[in-house]
């Protein structure tokens, strides 16, 4: 088979090539490329029988350009930038990382809920401008109830960081699960009770705009809310709404309607209180080289 790695993966091509030398002892050509060309991914994938890639959208006219693809090894969690109706439709196998990111998002949203309680960014700015005050004080998570929407891996992960940092953990989920420490609420008692809303769900028909202008309405008006999920679970333009009105307090975002860069009139960049990170959750050494060594266990298995 001709497998192909669309980009590199955060990783160099060497650390690719080693982890694919049982592929390539098996008799499988493996075609890497040292950087990420989205304009350029349907010739790089000509004649591919899989392809590995993470997060570029992959839609109809790609899979009608590649027509011997039997396989997809995504390395991402979430897969909604790939046409997996096309892909079902057409029997291509789609497989994802699950897990590889599970440590650095949960790491990131206490990360989020600490910078954007303790002001951290504005007062580096007001630290580096050699003048002014500090900015007003600010407030500590420990003793806050942070209500976590999503108790997957890296919600149950989240749920643990912050019961170590004195958190009382209230969770919604689809399906009520047994998680220590962590009590299952129903959505709007959630909403009402929480100090800290950090979401962590997948993005579907079901939880896009989760969180609208009539959510926030039912927060208090000290909460802040937490996404390194997906950004359609939150409808951006209630939040901005929110936001300037003081109907919550704040909101740190590592996620977004479109991949950063943000367009320039997105409303999210002139709403207060806001600390704006450019999709980097996911992003740490550990999780490339955990999610290189699921996506070609991926592709071991599938072959």
């Amino acid at each position: 088979m001709k497998i192909v790695f669309l980009e590199p993966l955060g990783l160099t091509v060497e650390a690719i090539d080693k982890a694919c030398e049982n592929l390539k002892k098996q008799g499988h050509e493996v075609v890497i490329y040292p950087d990420r060309r989205p304009e350029m991914n349907i010739e790089r994938a000509a004649g591919a029988d899989v392809v590995v890639e993470s997060n570029m959208p992959l839609r109809k006219d790609f899979l009608d350009a590649c027509p011997n693809l039997k396989m997809l090894s995504i390395a991402f969690t979430g897969l909604d930038h790939i046409d997996m109706d096309e892909c079902k439709r057409r029997g291509i196998t789609v497989m994802n990382a699950a897990g590889y990111s599970t440590e650095a998002v949960a790491e990131e949203t206490i990360c989020m809920m600490i910078g954007l309680y303790r002001h951290v960014i504005e007062n580096d700015r007001i630290t580096r401008s050699c003048k002014g005050p500090s900015m007003a004080p600010g407030r500590e998570i420990a003793g806050k109830t942070v209500g976590i929407i999503g108790m997957g891996a890296i919600g149950q992960r989240t749920a643990a960081l912050a019961q170590a940092f004195g958190c009382k953990v209230i969770a919604w989920n689809r399906t009520p699960k047994q998680v220590q420490g962590v009590t299952f609420v129903d959505k709007e008692t959630l909403l009402k009770e929480s100090d800290i809303v950090a979401l962590h769900i997948a993005l579907n028909n079901e939880t896009r705009n989760f969180l609208t202008a009539q959510d926030f309405k039912m927060m208090k008006s000290s909460a802040i809310i937490v996404n390194a999920a997906r950004g359609p679970v939150v409808n951006t333009n209630d939040l901005a709404e929110a936001l300037k009105n003081g109907i919550i307090a704040g909101a740190a975002l590592d996620v977004y309607d479109g991949e950063p860069p943000l367009s320039n009139d997105n409303p999210i960049l002139t709403a207060p209180n806001t600390l704006l990170l450019p999709h980097i959750g996911f992003s740490t050494e550990e999780a490339f080289k955990e999610r290189l060594k699921i996506v070609v266990k991926n592709v071991e298995r599938f072959i």
